[in-house]
């Protein structure tokens, strides 16, 4: 017998009860009972469209405290969830900032600005979740980035180290300092050259003054673990890491990769002549 609704009056034929099922043939309904066997049970059924009996759901009977108890569980692990993911979004917030070994050569080669400055003021602006720290610094010497910017006055940077953000000392030290350049202001962070300028070698400082633009064409390749190659003429081999003193290494303080006449880079020392300080790639 069909599983519909009743005849609405002893009138109604087998027939027209058929149509009636016929119409509602797609239709599948899951029936909580309200009132079920016992009063602390829920029972689950799945009424057919037409024809058989009603089929029970797996389990059947389901206990008011077990959906209670259910519901608890459900909620406990929804709040689990929650503090797991809270808690790696804050770890990686303190921990986020991760930068590669850079030599000086190619910070300042991809640099948009090279100044030396002094910072002589801060201010905290309130934009964003944590804030943007603007430096105002007064500007001793300008080595790169005349066609972005002709004078420095503000150094924009996160106020957070965990987000990069740098942190000068005021009123203190002269700083080399590099960054971008996005709407006339310029940016920096940590994974940017930023140093006092007195620690810097005086290989570095020729550098800076000249000799890493003349090397802005070569290839300067990081060697972590032997064995490592060149492997076109305008790479210089990078061999700090496997040193033990660690970074920054002899390279990194003494050394720049130059372009040769012939089209080769070569390591440049820099302390005579450079004829004579030329090295080949592999040294040291």
């Amino acid at each position: 017998m069909c599983a519909c609704a009743p005849p609405r009056d002893q009138g109604e034929t087998l027939e027209q009860r058929e149509a009636s099922c016929d119409r509602r043939a797609a239709l599948q309904t899951w029936t909580v009972l309200a009132e079920p066997a016992t009063s602390t049970d829920y029972l689950l059924k799945q009424q057919p469209a037409c024809g058989g009996d009603s089929a029970d759901l797996v389990g059947q009977f389901y206990s008011r405290e077990g959906v209670r108890k259910f519901g608890e569980m459900h909620s406990v692990y929804l709040v689990s969830l929650l503090f797991i993911f809270s808690t790696l979004h804050v770890n990686q917030l303190t921990e986020g900032c991760s930068c590669a070994l850079t030599h000086p050569q190619d910070a300042f080669c991809n640099s948009d600005i090279v100044i030396r400055a002094k910072v002589v003021g801060k201010k905290l602006l309130r934009d964003g979740p944590f804030g943007t720290m603007r430096y105002t610094v007064k500007q001793m010497k300008m080595y790169k980035g005349f066609e972005k910017v002709q004078h420095v006055q503000h150094i924009y940077t996160d106020a957070s180290e965990s987000l990069c953000g740098v942190k000068f000392d005021i009123n203190k030290y002269q700083y080399l300092i590099t960054g971008r350049v996005y709407d006339g202001k310029v940016y920096t962070g940590l994974c940017n050259l930023n140093e006092r300028w007195e620690r810097l070698s005086l290989s570095q400082k020729k550098g800076i003054n000249h000799r890493y633009q003349l090397g802005c064409n070569c290839r300067i390749k990081p060697c972590h673990y032997l064995p490592c190659f060149v492997t076109s003429k305008n790479e210089c081999l990078w061999t700090d890491m496997l040193s033990h003193f660690g970074y920054p290494g002899y390279q990194s303080r003494h050394y720049a990769c130059i372009q040769q006449k012939e089209g080769y880079c070569s390591w440049y020392r820099g302390m005579t002549t450079r004829d004579k300080t030329t090295i080949n790639a592999t040294d040291p």
